[in-house]
């Protein structure tokens, strides 16, 4: 009858909420997310938890309890790590140009063309060259926005009208999860 998860909140991070708006501040700032669509209950537990409960629930419902759980994770993670997306260049003979121009990834040269594809960042999503050949690093506090843009920028690489088991150009995420803790 009633499914009911808890969270646990770490030191050093204060989780608000107000009709079902979260809002998570960490070290590394803050982020809100709005659950309104989801018929729920979240509620702080004293200072070291936040409970999810769901009355009455088909099997579909049921599966967002956890989802939910999964979300506010991210979000503790994100201000307290923040994400990673690690992408590899792979090419067989035009090798690939990758710049930043100002918010835009440029990729230049993909098979050779002239076109010169443009991919925006998103915001607090952060650009850095990596110190290895053919290699760069997406990184920010919110998954959903770091995600979004490697999918972009391995979406804008896509092979058309060619043969896909021998052209296996572009730009594929090699590596992703939360900024390892120095």
């Amino acid at each position: 009858v009633l499914a009911s998860r808890t969270i646990d909140i770490p030191e050093g991070v204060t989780v608000e909420i107000a009709a079902r708006i979260v809002k998570v501040t960490g070290p590394r700032g803050s982020l809100t997310r709005d659950f309104k669509h989801i018929n729920m209950d979240l509620r702080k537990v004293g200072d070291k938890s936040v409970r999810v409960d769901l009355w009455f629930a088909t099997r579909k419902q049921l599966a967002c309890v956890r989802t939910v759980c999964s979300h506010i994770d991210n979000m503790i993670v994100g201000v307290t790590q923040g994400f990673i997306y690690k992408m590899r260049f792979v090419y067989s003979h035009f090798p690939i140009n990758v710049t930043l121009n100002g918010n835009d990834v440029e990729i230049r040269n993909f098979l050779g063309e002239k076109r010169v594809r443009k991919v925006p960042l998103l915001e607090g999503v952060k650009y850095t060259r990596s110190e290895q050949k053919d290699e760069i690093f997406l990184s920010g506090n919110d998954i959903a926005l770091v995600s979004l843009t490697a999918a972009q920028i391995q979406q804008s690489t896509n092979v058309r009208n060619k043969d896909l088991r021998k052209f296996l150009d572009g730009i594929y995420v090699s590596e992703k999860g939360a900024i390892p803790a120095e």
